[in-house]
């Protein structure tokens, strides 16, 4: 293969027919971890979310939403509706490792790129579909959407006040879950193929994904048969645990044991609460948690965000403000962890970007270039890598192909 990379994945070629989010998600973990990503789009349209706008990347019409999710990777643009497409996806898959799509189920089949058309030609090819419901079942040929998503798999009921209605998350968890476990099927079927030489297809669906990450609330259900109820910034399971105002704000308090709790009251006047049981043990706080919350309320008020925090801290009792965005790119910590960086943008501007936060040390993420422009690559794929003449290419421009 020919990526020029570094990191684990130096050297692995992914045809990647996703868009919006769960699958450029997964294929930007990817190409963080030196994978070369190559991108098809729509012919002048491109990938949906780069119209998701505004806000764009300051001085470009890039929308921040495509910049986020899509960098290293090279854009080409292609018809694969038209059979000349096809047979360039085809030249393609001979020198790639994995296709990536999220298609609604059958979508590529009718193009003769589904996995079954393509595992005798490709036996070592790895091919991973993310979709709203999966290959199977009764939902299968249903779109997938986020808020369909946390809806249907149980987040939202969770999620609010008590006593209000149903929330969602304030970030798309659906589609961001379901591309991450699409990159750990792909690294296991990797592993695999290493074995074996075989490929394999790989099937995500959001709602599957979603199921498997309610965790602690999903095992409370399947332990009682009870629907947990709503309780806004409270723990199921931990009291307390939750965000309290402080004298001029709020935070959030995290006491996760009774030594702790056994601490924290010792260290600011609540000894007396030790000596009764509805305050005795985990257990019993969860069981009156709105006293509990009543009667520590008051104890919180007392003091600032950054007087609790400050003597909490030294407590060893877990804490922390609650922070906007802004405070949380000026934060401290973030900054030593390099969570933001700049990368050097087609349009010639500077695009800020988040990192990968997995820290490998050996092989870390690498980020060799920002989200491409639209097509950006289109000389540099198929002349370069499929050998197509300049007269070839401007063909393909002309009917539209590319």
């Amino acid at each position: 293969m020919s990526a020029q990379s570094s990191g684990p994945l130096s050297g692995l070629r992914v045809l990647d027919l996703t868009r919006v989010l769960a699958g450029p998600t997964c294929t930007q973990m990817l190409g963080d971890l030196g994978a070369e990503v190559i991108k098809i789009e729509r012919p002048e349209a491109g990938d949906d979310t780069r119209g998701f706008a505004p806000p764009f990347v300051p001085n470009t019409r890039e929308s921040a939403y495509f910049v986020g999710v899509n960098r290293n990777k090279k854009s080409l643009t292609l018809d694969i509706a038209k059979p000349e497409g096809q047979a360039i996806i085809h030249k393609l898959l001979e020198s790639c490792d994995m296709l990536a799509e999220n298609f609604k189920v059958g979508a590529l089949a009718k193009y003769g790129l589904g996995y079954e058309q393509l595992m005798e030609k490709y036996p070592k090819l790895i091919y991973c579909s993310i979709t709203g419901f999966g290959q199977t079942g009764p939902y299968a040929p249903r779109p997938g959407y986020d808020a369909l998503i946390q809806a249907m798999g149980g987040v939202m009921s969770l999620t609010g006040e008590p006593g209000g209605s149903p929330q969602k998350v304030g970030v798309p968890v659906a589609d961001l879950f379901a591309g991450l476990y699409g990159c750990i099927g792909i690294l296991a079927a990797l592993n695999h193929r290493h074995a074996t030489g075989k490929g394999q297809h790989i099937d995500i669906g959001m709602l599957d994904t979603h199921v498997a990450w309610l965790a602690n609330q999903g095992s409370n259900y399947l332990s009682t048969g009870e629907n947990p109820p709503r309780l806004g910034n409270q723990h199921p399971n931990i009291a307390p645990y939750q965000e309290f105002p402080s004298k001029d704000g709020y935070l959030i308090l995290a006491v996760g044991n009774d030594a702790t709790f056994e601490r924290f009251c010792k260290n600011v006047g609540q000894e007396h609460l030790l000596a009764d049981k509805r305050f005795a043990t985990n257990p019993k706080r969860v069981e009156n948690r709105q006293l509990v919350t009543d009667t520590l309320t008051p104890v919180m008020k007392s003091k600032t965000t950054a007087e609790w925090i400050s003597l909490l801290e030294e407590l060893k009792i877990a804490c922390g403000p609650i922070n906007t965005l802004e405070q949380v790119f000026e934060d401290p910590h973030v900054k030593a962890r390099n969570m933001v960086f700049e990368m050097d943008h087609a349009s010639g501007q500077k695009v800020k970007v988040t990192a990968n936060p997995v820290k490998l040390s050996d092989t870390p993420p690498t980020y060799r270039s920002a989200a491409p422009a639209l097509g950006q690559h289109n000389e540099e794929l198929l002349q370069g890598m499929l050998g197509m003449s300049a007269a070839e290419v401007a063909e393909l421009k002309a009917k539209g192909i590319v």
